[in-house]
């Protein structure tokens, strides 16, 4: 009788008057794409990609690893930017450009930030591993030499022309100064990075202010603040790159200038006519829009960015989106690439980091409870076949070499049909990698894909498996960086026909229950764990916190001892 009472009572203080309805659920707002994906993948497995993350980081960071092309990192004493010696990683296995090669300065931020960010966020403590600081060391990415003052792919321009992007290619150029900030977040105190983090921010928000709306260009110089074109496609949506990281440091620093440079560059990217995806920011500008429409009260069209995410429409870069289909039996749906290159070409760093943005979006906006939800259970379970292991023989390119990959490193692609004449015969999926095609001499091992692996820790630290198979416990606040404070809040989707019921691990201490897609507290007290019943093809956000929270409505929020439960009312 008391919990009844108890429920009734935060319904009327929901309901803001006992004369007023309680808030209505949240009408889940669909994407086409994803509808069209299969309820439940088949064949069905997630994997441990916790394991997997840490798996990685202990296998490859190790200088004395044995065996053919191991190890996979060596020391780089060039000292470009900051005096000090800085560990290298491969970016694929035996890569000819790397390593002793190249006088050991041929090392990308896309492979090492994305690997210290990763393991990071599976918790290893990324400046203290082995005696050393991996994280200072990414300080000399930052290429004050050059007048740049931001984070770049490379740390000297003689070797950036070794590989792609660094100064003509606008996304390696943007991309490690997100990855440096997702990793300011998590190591605030590191010396230096203050001002490497403002310096960024100061540049990025002079860029803004240059271009002044239209980003249609191939890359932007940034020491002389200038944008440029090139024979590489023009890419607007590096606006939505620009705007996550000032919206970043506008919540580090409190400076509105970049506030107002964050909102300047979203607004430039939401008026293009037609899909501008080029390969990796459009996600953020879903998440951006969600987010601060959230907080700020802004009217950003949210769906329409996650359209030009999914729907695989890309201009320039034709077809960049999200594959979906079954290849000869095996569901492929949910990974990030081409959608049209040879019948499809999905890669693994890209379906990695598509997670980074789209978890915590429904933080955000829960109307994508059940979209997000359906995509990442397949996302989840197709990135498996990047790995040599989970892949069947038959369609991987070199599956004689698996050894070779200690069962850590995956293939950077899966294609319809591929690329490779002599593997013309190999039917779909087919997992293999650009590597062989990237320097003369490359083996082909060099398929297997040091830096999109390094990612996994995006999903690592995002999934965990329940008791119910095909449920999913998805942590919305693991890559939500720059946040404020939150409860542990969790995204639970139900692919199959029938209603299930899900084991909601909750620990010794009492807590209270909240679902955001329903704006109801679902469980007043509940300790141990809690038996959550989701109906058939739904999602429910949880927000775990302490029973002794008292709750307390501004207008369309929700609070609960000064933390924020409920973005939308």
């Amino acid at each position: 009788m008391q919990t009844r009472l108890h429920i009734a009572i935060l319904l009327l203080f929901l309901a803001g008057s006992c004369r007023e309805a309680p808030p209505a659920p949240v009408v889940q707002k669909h994407l086409a794409r994803i509808d069209s994906m299969s309820s439940l993948p088949h064949p069905l497995q997630i994997i441990d990609w916790y394991a997997m993350a840490r798996s990685f980081d202990s296998t490859v960071f190790d200088f004395n690893a044995t065996g053919a092309h191991w190890p996979l990192v060596w020391w780089d004493s060039s000292g470009h930017n900051f005096p000090q010696p800085v560990v290298g990683l491969y970016t694929a296995l035996d890569d000819q450009r790397q390593g002793t090669h190249n006088k050991g300065m041929f090392h990308e931020a896309l492979a090492t930030m994305g690997a210290t960010l990763g393991a990071t966020l599976t918790g290893v403590d990324k400046t203290r591993q082995q005696g050393l600081n991996y994280v200072g060391m990414l300080k000399n990415y930052f290429n004050r030499e050059t007048g740049w003052n931001i984070m770049m792919n490379n740390t000297c321009p003689e070797v950036a022309l070794l590989g792609g992007g660094y100064g003509r290619d606008w996304w390696y150029d943007v991309y490690p100064n997100m990855l440096f900030y997702a990793i300011y977040d998590r190591y605030p105190n590191e010396p230096g990075f203050d001002t490497l983090a403002r310096s960024i921010a100061e540049k990025f928000c002079q860029a803004d202010s240059v271009l002044q709306g239209n980003y249609h260009y191939s890359f932007f110089n940034y020491a002389l603040q200038q944008p440029k074109n090139n024979a590489i496609c023009q890419q607007p949506d590096a606006a939505a790159g620009h705007a996550w990281v000032l919206y970043a440091a506008y919540r580090k620093f409190g400076d509105r200038r970049y506030l107002q440079a964050a909102l300047h560059a979203l607004q430039s990217l939401e008026k293009e006519n037609t899909n501008t995806f080029y390969e990796v920011f459009m996600p953020f500008a879903a998440y951006l829009a969600a987010r601060l429409n959230a907080e700020l009260g802004t009217q950003f069209n949210v769906q329409q960015f996650m359209e030009w995410t999914f729907n695989g429409d890309a201009h320039c870069r034709d077809g960049w989106g999200v594959l979906m289909g079954v290849w000869n039996g095996m569901d492929i749906s949910g990974i990030v690439g081409n959608t049209k290159d040879r019948g499809g070409y999905g890669f693994l760093m890209n379906t990695f980091d598509a997670a980074w943005p789209l978890i915590p979006l429904v933080r955000y906006d829960p109307a994508y409870a059940e979209a997000i939800g359906k995509w990442m259970l397949h996302a989840a379970n197709a990135a498996r076949f990047f790995y040599t292991q989970y892949m069947p023989d038959e369609h991987e390119t070199i599956p004689q070499q698996a050894a070779i990959t200690k069962g850590v490193i995956g293939y950077e692609g899966i294609i319809h049909t591929s690329s490779y004449p002599q593997y013309a015969q190999l039917r779909a999926p087919v997992a293999q990698g650009d590597g062989p095609l990237w320097a003369p001499g490359n083996p082909d091992v060099s398929q297997f894909s040091v830096y999109g692996s390094g990612h996994v820790g995006i999903f690592g630290s995002i999934i965990r498996a329940t008791n119910v198979p095909g449920i999913l416990q998805l942590n919305l606040l693991a890559t939500d960086f720059f946040r404020e404070d939150a409860y542990p809040s969790y995204l639970y989707y139900n692919p199959h026909p029938q209603a299930q019921t899900v084991q909601v691990p909750l620990g010794d201490a009492t807590a209270r229950i909240y679902n955001t897609v329903t704006h109801t507290f679902i469980a007043p007290q509940a300790k141990g764990s809690y038996a959550l019943s989701l109906p058939a093809g739904t999602a429910a956000v949880l927000v775990i916190m302490p029973v002794n929270g008292k709750p307390e409505r501004r207008g369309n929020k929700l609070w609960v001892n000064g933390i924020i439960v409920d973005h939308q009312l």
